[in-house]
């Protein structure tokens, strides 16, 4: 397998992907463990936002994928709105 090759299939939204519940997976257990960063209900409407984005770009490049993409780009946008709403809340 090339570099080509890679960033013409899905296989470049697979490694995003994992980095992202990798990285989710991490700063879950430094709060949990150790009580550093931020609680996850800081973060999940983000991180939640960004792996529809990542999913939907898998089904944007893998054949007859498009009805994936359309759906996780809905998903994307909803988790983008109530992340603005929750943070929009917060504000003095």
């Amino acid at each position: 397998m090339n570099l080509q090759s890679l960033y013409v299939g899905p296989m470049v939204a697979d490694i995003a992907i994992g980095f992202i519940v990798l990285e989710t997976l991490l700063l879950w257990l430094l709060y949990t463990v150790r009580g550093w960063g931020l609680a996850p209900a800081e973060y999940v409407l983000t991180v939640l936002s960004g792996l529809f984005l990542m999913l939907a770009l898998r089904c944007a490049l893998t054949p007859d994928g498009w009805p994936g993409m359309g759906a996780f780009l809905i998903a994307a946008g909803l988790a983008h709105g109530a992340d603005l709403r929750r943070r929009f809340r917060q504000q003095p």
